[in-house]
């Protein structure tokens, strides 16, 4: 009989974090079969997320596999899977799509009523792990968990995508790069010859640059407290860097000043409530748009006086760039495919999976945008 009908528990090493900002150690874990509408991946590469250092470092549920912007290929299908088989190339996403809830159904949204952001470390169909060590369970991360050479995710989490396509490039595409470059086209919509402001030049601020200027921005002004950034960042579109140390003045009030009344658009990119607030007030009268894509770590309500909201500024929030994950990304992989958009530039370091202690070390230290961990 086929191994796709009757897949059989797999042992295989697996990055697990014992606590929070504990180095994260190498262990054999068994991989249960994927259950009704799931599918097993034999995970090629997975790059490490700001995110995922988030949640790391807090008092999260543990023991735990972190990953989740990964790429890799097809081992089994659990019973009722008729989209995926055995060999296909996919990227997993921490939101997925249904496409029959009310949110999948709108054309107005990807936040899926039934696949949406998972919080409690298990799957969404039964509520249970697939990860064990020794019969205890060890949790899932996103959905998704990557730091491991196998993985169990929903059908509704994976996006098939061609075989063309490197897979060590495109799992950029599975949240930080795809999160930007949709931020700046579905959610803001940038108009041709605007000014932007980019707080926060990581992965997913430089991503915003990139859709930006591929928009057409006439000025796209890049803020970062890392002055190394600042060179970088021109690769991807930004125009002028900001330092706010090296202000005598609020960073608002000297975008405002440069910009004649502020931008047309504001992205807030550092998971920092307080910003959002610097990134409203950044914004022109009348048109303004801020839009926060960050994950705060602390401080998660933020505060803002209503007088920037009657002056006829926006503030919109954007998870995963507004973009429907199975129906969207593969015409992003296929952009990428045509050279479209950028994805090598973002990859600052590839380390082998035995070392991905040292991943976290170098997004810790500022060191990095993206460093994908090749599983072999």
């Amino acid at each position: 009989m086929s191994s796709i009908k009757h897949p059989h528990v797999i042992t295989c090493k697996a990055a697990v974090a014992w606590g929070a900002g504990e180095p994260l150690m190498m262990e054999q874990v068994d991989v249960s079969p994927p259950q009704p509408m799931e599918i097993r991946i034999k995970v090629v590469c997975t790059s490490l997320c700001r995110s995922d250092i988030t949640a790391w470092q807090s008092h999260a549920i543990f023991p735990r596999i972190f990953g989740h912007e990964a790429s890799g290929v097809v081992e089994s299908v659990g019973e009722g899977v008729i989209e995926f088989q055995e060999g296909d190339h996919v990227l997993t996403v921490f939101t997925g799509e249904c496409m029959k809830c009310r949110q999948c159904k709108s054309g107005k949204s990807n936040i899926c009523e039934a696949l949406g952001l998972e919080r409690r470390g298990v799957m969404h169909s039964d509520h249970k792990t697939r990860f064990s060590i020794n019969g205890k369970p060890i949790f899932h991360y996103c959905a998704v968990s990557s730091f491991s050479e196998y993985t169990v995710v929903h059908s509704g989490c994976a996006v098939k995508v061609s075989p063309l396509a490197p897979l060590d490039k495109i799992c950029l595409l599975s949240c930080g790069v795809a999160a930007g470059l949709g931020a700046a086209w579905n959610v803001a919509n940038i108009s041709k010859g605007s000014t932007v402001v980019i707080f926060g030049l990581g992965t997913v601020g430089l991503s915003v640059a990139q859709g930006a200027k591929l928009r057409g921005a006439s000025r796209i002004i890049g803020v970062d407290t890392n002055p190394k950034k600042g060179e970088k960042a021109k690769a991807f579109g930004i125009t002028e860097f900001l330092d706010p140390n090296h202000s005598d003045q609020p960073i608002q009030q000297v975008i405002k000043h440069i910009t004649g009344g502020g931008a047309d658009y504001s992205f807030e990119c550092i998971g920092d409530t307080g910003m959002i607030t610097t990134a409203l007030q950044s914004c022109c009268d009348g048109w303004g748009m801020t839009v926060t894509l960050g994950v705060p770590k602390v401080n998660p309500e933020m505060k803002a006086h209503y007088s920037l909201f009657l002056t006829g500024r926006t503030l919109k929030g954007s998870l995963f760039g507004g973009w429907k994950p199975k129906s969207d990304l593969p015409s992003l992989v296929d952009m990428y495919i045509k050279k479209e958009i950028q994805l090598e530039e973002f990859i600052t370091h590839n380390i082998p999976f035995a070392d991905i202690n040292k991943a976290f070390d170098l997004m810790g230290e500022g060191s990095c945008l993206r460093c994908v961990i090749h599983m072999k």
